[in-house]
């Protein structure tokens, strides 16, 4: 395969870069610095090896290099595997957890990731080969890290939903967002601080699929931890009063977000809101059903 190096070569690096570029901390610090970042650049760079070595191998009618593909879908795999159990663990010293379905959104992400690096390193090499051109490697590898970045990018709750700042109110005990009732609390002491430090804000559903999906506790749960990672959190272990929750609305859908965050920035807590990703496992397509509705505004 010696004529073929300078093609591997070329879809080896596109498929790694791609991989680099799609790899960013972000105020979830996940994946860590740096350790955790070696380690899937390294699984990126093998995803990319082997999605360049495909085409040169069946050229060369070398077709047991071809079976390699399988153990790398293998090999991916467990590495959402790994990043699961890594979450999972780490999620019971936080103090606003991620929750499940985050954990399980993100773990996907990483394996698809590497799927990813392997089609940008594939489609660079077949360029390469088919053009005899590095030019139009370079062209093909510059357009597949665009279509990655297409294909990682989901939507936003923004998207969704309008959010809206609502203070809190206290009736007798009841904790309340506009209508919708939080929690009990008993303690005067407790009342002071939740009205001191406490905001709440209304997420208002777009259309019916919207609503299913803010309904979803995982999704609610992912953004309550944005907002208290990035926005801090008043509270410390051992104080039930003090915990973030989100309740719905059980007549129109609507959800209510109850926080702590020590930045108390309303601005800064609605654009941490609308940035949360929306988690797949809670997308449910109600429109699409006999007689569904798609809009309800």
């Amino acid at each position: 395969m010696t004529e073929y190096t300078p093609a591997i070569l070329c879809g080896v690096i596109a498929g790694t870069v791609t991989r680099i570029l799609m790899l960013r901390t972000d105020t979830r610090q996940y994946p860590t610095r740096l350790h955790g970042k070696i380690i899937h650049i390294a699984m990126g760079l093998i995803a990319a090896a082997l999605g360049a070595i495909a085409i040169p191998s069946i050229l060369k009618k070398d077709f047991s290099a071809i079976t390699f593909l399988t153990l790398a879908a293998s090999q991916f795999r467990d590495v959402r595997n790994m990043e699961r159990n890594t979450l999972q663990q780490l999620d019971g010293y936080e103090l606003v957890p991620r929750g499940n379905t985050y954990i399980e959104g993100i773990a996907l992400v990483f394996e698809s990731r590497n799927y990813l690096a392997m089609l940008t390193a594939f489609v660079t090499t077949f360029t390469y080969i088919g053009f005899h051109s590095w030019i139009a490697g370079v062209v093909a590898g510059t357009a597949g890290f665009f279509i990655a970045k297409i294909l990682m990018s989901g939507k936003r709750l923004r998207d969704l939903v309008d959010i809206e700042h609502v203070p809190l109110r206290f009736e007798g005990a009841g904790l309340y967002i506009d209508n919708i009732y939080i929690m009990n609390i008993g303690l005067p002491a407790r009342q002071e601080e939740i009205m001191k430090y406490g905001m709440g804000f209304i997420l208002k559903p777009k259309s019916i699929d919207a609503r299913i999906t803010i309904s979803n506790l995982g999704q609610r749960q992912a953004i309550l931890h944005d907002v208290s990672v990035a926005l801090g959190i008043f509270r410390d272990s051992g104080t039930p009063a003090l915990v973030p929750l989100a309740k719905r609305d059980l007549e129109d859908g609507r959800v209510g977000i109850f926080v702590l965050p020590q930045d108390q920035d309303v601005k800064k807590a609605i654009a941490v809101i609308g940035n949360v990703p929306t988690l797949e496992s809670a997308v449910h397509m109600s429109s699409e059903a006999p007689k569904g509705r798609g809009d309800i505004r």
